[in-house]
């Protein structure tokens, strides 16, 4: 009876193991490094980030994450019909430290704006155009839009920077043959009249569709690069919390792996988050998921496109690479970390 005394160095030595671990794991959970986080508007790219946090990748990385959309980004989606639940909801009187929005308007906002928070581009999962261009249902033919009123959400944003790039490729003047026209992101604008089109995200497009709208042009055929959506930070938060950045991308390449290889993990961050529940929107919605890269290093030819398309004196007095810094996408790159994770 009893355990043989052969037996008692292994059953210890496991059980000291087994303490040993989940010790180390209760000190992690209890040491999570607190980050803020703003997830800017509401589109593909931002769902990546909930998906970390819904499924726990986050807190696996030892980040306490406290990560919301802003109620203008919220008020805009809503003109397209998707209503953001509000518990997700949230503004601050600070910038959070570490925010999910386009490398464009950042650019943008960093010269033409004297009190905007000095930021850095540390992740990109945007590198090429992609978006369409949703007209009302007499408009059938890009060139008809001549003359029309096509809309953007504001000055800067990737939206805009689309707008300006049809224009050129259409051989426009795009403040002389086509009429610009700034928040009209939104599905509400088609259907008042008040403007003949506009540049459409995935939840503008997918929404527009539901409703019966079709994409008058896929701008992805023209193989734009564009400093689009992804991670960025203030410079003088990063200075000092590289290690938390270091996490927060870590969980980035693995929310990307994740999203790409579970489909119903991403269906239920839409629903959660987005309040999106149509398995037909899902579908359609996550569709554009296979376009994201793997490797999500900042978008440097986008960088250098949107300084030749915004091309006035402030922006001409930077370099491409005072934008960014890759230097946690290559870690994770070179040490094997992101391929590891499709293997």
């Amino acid at each position: 009876m009893g355990v043989r005394l052969a037996h008692v160095p292994r059953l210890f030595w496991w059980l000291l193991i087994w303490v040993w671990g989940a010790g180390v794991i209760a000190r992690a959970q209890q040491n999570l490094i607190p980050v803020q986080v703003s997830l800017g508007d509401v589109s593909l790219n931002k769902l990546i980030f909930v998906i970390a946090q819904d499924e726990g990748i986050y807190k696996r990385n030892g980040l306490d994450v406290q990560q919301f959309i802003t109620s203008r980004a919220a008020a805009v989606v809503a003109r397209s019909g998707v209503q953001v639940p509000r518990q997700y909801i949230r503004d601050l009187e600070e910038d959070a430290p570490i925010a999910i929005g386009g490398g464009c308007p950042l650019m943008v906002g960093l010269t033409t704006n004297a009190r905007a928070v000095d930021r850095v581009i540390l992740a990109s999962t945007d590198h090429m155009v992609r978006w369409h261009i949703v007209a009302r249902p007499e408009i059938t033919k890009p060139e008809q839009l001549k003359g029309k009123r096509l809309g953007y959400s504001g000055y800067g944003a990737m939206t805009h920077f689309m707008a300006l790039v049809f224009a050129r490729k259409m051989g426009w003047d795009p403040d002389r043959d086509v009429s610009l026209m700034s928040n009209a992101l939104a599905l509400e604008t088609l259907k008042n009249g008040s403007v003949d089109a506009f540049v459409a995200d995935e939840i503008a497009h997918t929404m527009a569709v539901a409703a019966g709208y079709k994409s008058l042009i896929d701008l992805e055929q023209y193989k734009t690069p564009i400093a689009g959506s992804g991670a960025n930070a203030a410079r003088s938060w990063l200075k000092n919390n590289r290690e938390a950045a270091r996490r927060f991308i870590k969980s980035l390449v693995e929310a990307i792996a994740l999203m790409k290889q579970n489909k119903e993990a991403s269906f239920r961050s839409m629903a959660k988050w987005y309040n999106i529940t149509e398995r037909e929107k899902q579908e359609f919605f996550y569709a554009e998921a296979a376009n994201l890269p793997r490797k999500p290093y900042p978008a440097v030819e986008g960088i250098k496109k949107v300084t030749e398309i915004y091309n006035y004196h402030e922006m001409r007095k930077h370099k491409p690479e005072d934008f960014y810094d890759d230097s946690f996408v290559r870690e994770l790159d070179e040490n094997g970390h992101i391929d590891s994770l499709y293997k």
